[in-house]
Protein backbone atom coordinates (compact mmCIF):
# COMPACT_ATOMS: atom_id res chain seq x y z
CA UNK A 1 0.00 0.00 0.00
CA UNK A 2 1.27 3.48 -0.76
CA UNK A 3 1.89 6.51 1.53
CA UNK A 4 -0.49 8.42 -0.56
CA UNK A 5 -3.10 5.86 0.21
CA UNK A 6 -2.14 5.30 3.46
CA UNK A 7 -2.54 8.83 4.08
CA UNK A 8 -6.43 9.19 2.10
CA UNK A 9 -7.49 6.39 4.55
CA UNK A 10 -6.06 8.09 7.30
CA UNK A 11 -8.51 11.40 6.51
CA UNK A 12 -11.13 8.97 5.75
CA UNK A 13 -11.07 7.49 9.31
CA UNK A 14 -10.45 11.53 10.74
CA UNK A 15 -13.31 12.73 9.01
CA UNK A 16 -16.11 9.75 9.94
CA UNK A 17 -14.78 10.26 13.75
CA UNK A 18 -14.99 14.03 13.67
CA UNK A 19 -18.44 13.16 12.51
CA UNK A 20 -19.76 10.66 14.81
CA UNK A 21 -18.28 11.24 18.16
CA UNK A 22 -19.82 14.75 18.28
CA UNK A 23 -23.58 12.79 17.28
CA UNK A 24 -22.82 10.29 19.84
CA UNK A 25 -22.09 13.10 22.43
CA UNK A 26 -25.25 14.77 21.52
CA UNK A 27 -27.64 12.39 22.67
CA UNK A 28 -30.07 11.75 25.52
CA UNK A 29 -28.71 9.04 28.13
CA UNK A 30 -31.56 7.44 28.79
CA UNK A 31 -30.02 4.44 30.25
CA UNK A 32 -31.19 3.14 34.18
CA UNK A 33 -30.13 3.93 37.31
CA UNK A 34 -27.21 1.28 38.19
CA UNK A 35 -28.36 0.23 41.75
CA UNK A 36 -25.35 -1.45 42.71
CA UNK A 37 -23.36 1.19 42.12
CA UNK A 38 -24.87 2.69 45.45
CA UNK A 39 -23.51 1.40 48.96
CA UNK A 40 -25.66 3.89 50.74
CA UNK A 41 -29.45 4.63 49.52
CA UNK A 42 -30.33 6.39 46.14
CA UNK A 43 -30.72 10.08 47.20
CA UNK A 44 -32.95 11.20 44.72
CA UNK A 45 -34.78 14.84 44.51
CA UNK A 46 -38.01 15.47 42.63
CA UNK A 47 -37.39 18.94 41.92
CA UNK A 48 -40.96 20.93 40.39
CA UNK A 49 -44.03 23.03 40.86
CA UNK A 50 -47.52 22.04 42.68
CA UNK A 51 -48.07 19.17 40.82
CA UNK A 52 -44.95 17.72 42.52
CA UNK A 53 -45.76 19.06 45.30
CA UNK A 54 -48.93 17.30 45.29
CA UNK A 55 -51.85 19.71 44.60
CA UNK A 56 -54.47 17.89 43.52
CA UNK A 57 -53.37 14.25 44.57
CA UNK A 58 -54.09 14.35 48.46
CA UNK A 59 -51.75 14.35 51.35
CA UNK A 60 -49.06 11.92 50.96
CA UNK A 61 -50.31 10.88 47.15
CA UNK A 62 -48.24 13.09 45.54
CA UNK A 63 -45.75 10.90 42.37
CA UNK A 64 -42.78 11.18 44.64
CA UNK A 65 -44.49 9.57 47.48
CA UNK A 66 -45.82 7.36 45.07
CA UNK A 67 -42.62 6.35 43.41
CA UNK A 68 -40.86 6.35 46.95
CA UNK A 69 -43.06 3.90 47.72
CA UNK A 70 -42.33 2.19 44.29
CA UNK A 71 -38.65 2.15 44.31
CA UNK A 72 -38.23 0.81 48.54
CA UNK A 73 -35.67 0.47 50.95
CA UNK A 74 -32.87 1.81 48.67
CA UNK A 75 -33.90 4.71 47.50
CA UNK A 76 -34.23 8.34 49.85
CA UNK A 77 -36.47 9.50 48.17
CA UNK A 78 -36.86 13.56 48.94
CA UNK A 79 -40.16 16.09 47.14
CA UNK A 80 -39.50 19.56 46.47
CA UNK A 81 -41.82 20.77 44.79
CA UNK A 82 -43.18 24.35 45.24
CA UNK A 83 -46.35 25.78 44.09
CA UNK A 84 -46.44 28.14 41.19
CA UNK A 85 -42.73 27.76 40.04
CA UNK A 86 -41.60 28.69 36.82
CA UNK A 87 -38.29 27.30 35.41
CA UNK A 88 -37.44 30.72 33.59
CA UNK A 89 -35.57 32.87 36.04
CA UNK A 90 -37.91 35.81 33.82
CA UNK A 91 -40.84 34.06 34.63
CA UNK A 92 -43.19 35.20 37.74
CA UNK A 93 -42.23 32.25 40.10
CA UNK A 94 -38.75 31.35 39.39
CA UNK A 95 -38.00 28.32 41.08
CA UNK A 96 -34.03 29.19 41.49
CA UNK A 97 -35.49 31.87 43.71
CA UNK A 98 -36.81 29.73 46.47
CA UNK A 99 -35.68 27.91 49.53
CA UNK A 100 -36.77 24.03 47.97
CA UNK A 101 -33.93 25.14 45.17
CA UNK A 102 -30.97 25.20 47.83
CA UNK A 103 -32.34 22.59 49.81
CA UNK A 104 -32.45 20.00 46.93
CA UNK A 105 -28.69 21.10 46.07
CA UNK A 106 -27.64 20.99 49.60
CA UNK A 107 -29.54 17.44 49.69
CA UNK A 108 -26.40 16.21 47.20
CA UNK A 109 -28.74 14.06 45.27
CA UNK A 110 -27.38 10.59 43.29
CA UNK A 111 -30.27 11.04 41.26
CA UNK A 112 -32.33 14.19 40.12
CA UNK A 113 -35.92 14.55 38.19
CA UNK A 114 -36.76 18.14 37.43
CA UNK A 115 -40.54 18.67 36.35
CA UNK A 116 -41.09 22.35 35.89
CA UNK A 117 -42.28 24.51 33.07
CA UNK A 118 -46.00 24.00 33.32
CA UNK A 119 -46.39 27.51 35.26
CA UNK A 120 -44.13 28.83 32.63
CA UNK A 121 -46.57 28.10 29.83
CA UNK A 122 -49.07 31.01 31.39
CA UNK A 123 -49.69 33.90 28.63
CA UNK A 124 -47.77 35.94 30.46
CA UNK A 125 -44.19 33.92 30.57
CA UNK A 126 -44.16 32.55 27.63
CA UNK A 127 -45.18 35.42 25.36
CA UNK A 128 -42.49 37.25 26.65
CA UNK A 129 -39.62 35.14 28.06
CA UNK A 130 -39.91 31.77 25.64
CA UNK A 131 -36.71 32.87 24.42
CA UNK A 132 -34.98 32.41 28.06
CA UNK A 133 -36.08 28.51 28.96
CA UNK A 134 -33.63 26.59 26.75
CA UNK A 135 -30.80 28.90 28.41
CA UNK A 136 -32.47 29.06 32.07
CA UNK A 137 -32.76 24.81 31.79
CA UNK A 138 -29.20 24.20 31.30
CA UNK A 139 -28.08 26.57 34.04
CA UNK A 140 -30.67 24.67 36.14
CA UNK A 141 -28.82 21.50 35.02
CA UNK A 142 -25.33 22.90 35.75
CA UNK A 143 -25.83 24.15 39.03
CA UNK A 144 -27.59 20.49 40.14
CA UNK A 145 -24.78 18.66 38.02
CA UNK A 146 -22.22 20.79 40.35
CA UNK A 147 -23.41 19.42 43.45
CA UNK A 148 -20.89 16.98 45.39
CA UNK A 149 -23.34 13.54 44.48
CA UNK A 150 -22.46 14.35 40.51
CA UNK A 151 -25.75 13.64 40.27
CA UNK A 152 -27.62 11.27 36.84
CA UNK A 153 -30.43 13.97 35.91
CA UNK A 154 -33.45 13.77 34.35
CA UNK A 155 -35.42 16.37 32.39
CA UNK A 156 -39.34 15.68 32.13
CA UNK A 157 -41.72 16.80 29.13
CA UNK A 158 -44.55 18.80 31.72
CA UNK A 159 -47.28 16.78 32.09
CA UNK A 160 -50.92 16.97 29.35
CA UNK A 161 -52.84 19.83 30.39
CA UNK A 162 -56.43 18.77 29.44
CA UNK A 163 -59.22 20.80 27.42
CA UNK A 164 -58.52 24.48 27.66
CA UNK A 165 -56.33 24.51 31.00
CA UNK A 166 -56.40 26.95 33.96
CA UNK A 167 -54.66 30.38 35.18
CA UNK A 168 -53.22 30.08 32.03
CA UNK A 169 -51.54 27.08 31.75
CA UNK A 170 -52.25 25.37 28.84
CA UNK A 171 -51.55 22.54 26.27
CA UNK A 172 -50.62 24.13 23.18
CA UNK A 173 -47.03 25.90 24.94
CA UNK A 174 -46.47 22.80 26.62
CA UNK A 175 -45.76 21.34 23.07
CA UNK A 176 -43.77 24.24 22.15
CA UNK A 177 -41.50 23.11 25.31
CA UNK A 178 -41.40 19.67 24.06
CA UNK A 179 -38.46 20.42 21.67
CA UNK A 180 -36.69 22.66 23.28
CA UNK A 181 -36.40 19.86 26.49
CA UNK A 182 -35.95 17.51 24.10
CA UNK A 183 -32.57 19.46 22.77
CA UNK A 184 -31.27 20.56 26.55
CA UNK A 185 -31.26 16.76 27.38
CA UNK A 186 -28.94 16.05 24.31
CA UNK A 187 -26.84 19.04 24.58
CA UNK A 188 -26.20 17.84 27.69
CA UNK A 189 -26.58 13.83 27.68
CA UNK A 190 -29.82 14.09 30.21
CA UNK A 191 -32.28 11.36 30.93
CA UNK A 192 -35.90 12.39 29.30
CA UNK A 193 -38.55 11.63 30.83
CA UNK A 194 -41.92 11.43 29.07
CA UNK A 195 -44.65 12.37 31.64
CA UNK A 196 -46.70 14.17 28.96
CA UNK A 197 -47.91 11.40 26.78
CA UNK A 198 -48.94 8.58 29.79
CA UNK A 199 -51.57 11.46 30.70
CA UNK A 200 -52.87 12.83 27.65
CA UNK A 201 -56.44 12.28 26.89
CA UNK A 202 -57.02 10.82 30.19
CA UNK A 203 -58.91 13.87 31.36
CA UNK A 204 -60.96 12.68 33.86
CA UNK A 205 -57.69 12.11 35.96
CA UNK A 206 -56.93 15.79 35.77
CA UNK A 207 -60.02 17.34 37.42
CA UNK A 208 -58.83 21.08 37.59
CA UNK A 209 -57.28 20.34 34.12
CA UNK A 210 -53.90 21.01 35.31
CA UNK A 211 -53.42 19.15 38.56
CA UNK A 212 -53.24 14.95 38.39
CA UNK A 213 -55.50 13.44 41.18
CA UNK A 214 -54.22 10.50 42.86
CA UNK A 215 -54.72 7.82 40.46
CA UNK A 216 -52.98 10.64 37.91
CA UNK A 217 -49.99 11.07 40.06
CA UNK A 218 -49.61 7.03 40.03
CA UNK A 219 -49.16 7.48 36.15
CA UNK A 220 -46.93 9.95 36.87
CA UNK A 221 -44.45 7.96 39.61
CA UNK A 222 -44.78 5.14 37.10
CA UNK A 223 -43.29 6.55 34.14
CA UNK A 224 -40.50 7.73 36.73
CA UNK A 225 -39.88 4.40 37.80
CA UNK A 226 -40.13 3.14 34.69
CA UNK A 227 -36.73 5.72 33.76
CA UNK A 228 -35.29 5.72 36.51
CA UNK A 229 -35.03 1.54 37.44
CA UNK A 230 -36.29 0.03 33.62
CA UNK A 231 -38.73 -1.76 35.46
CA UNK A 232 -42.79 -1.39 35.34
CA UNK A 233 -44.96 -0.47 38.46
CA UNK A 234 -45.85 -3.32 40.53
CA UNK A 235 -49.48 -4.35 39.43
CA UNK A 236 -51.81 -4.33 42.46
CA UNK A 237 -53.50 -7.69 43.95
CA UNK A 238 -56.86 -8.01 42.82
CA UNK A 239 -59.65 -7.39 45.86
CA UNK A 240 -61.25 -10.67 46.70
Amino acid sequence: MTMSKITRRLLLALLVASVVLPAAAMAADNTPIDIGKYTEPIKLACVGDSITAGVGAGRGRSWPDQVRGMLGEKWNVKNFGVSAKTLMNSGDGPYQKVGAFKAAKDFAPDVVVIMLGTNDTKPQNWRYFKKDFEADYKDMVKQFAETPGKPRIFICYPPYVAKNGNWGINDPNVLEEIPVITKVAKDMNLGIIDVHTPLKGKDSLLPDNVHPNAEGAKVLAATVLKALTGKAAPTEAPKE
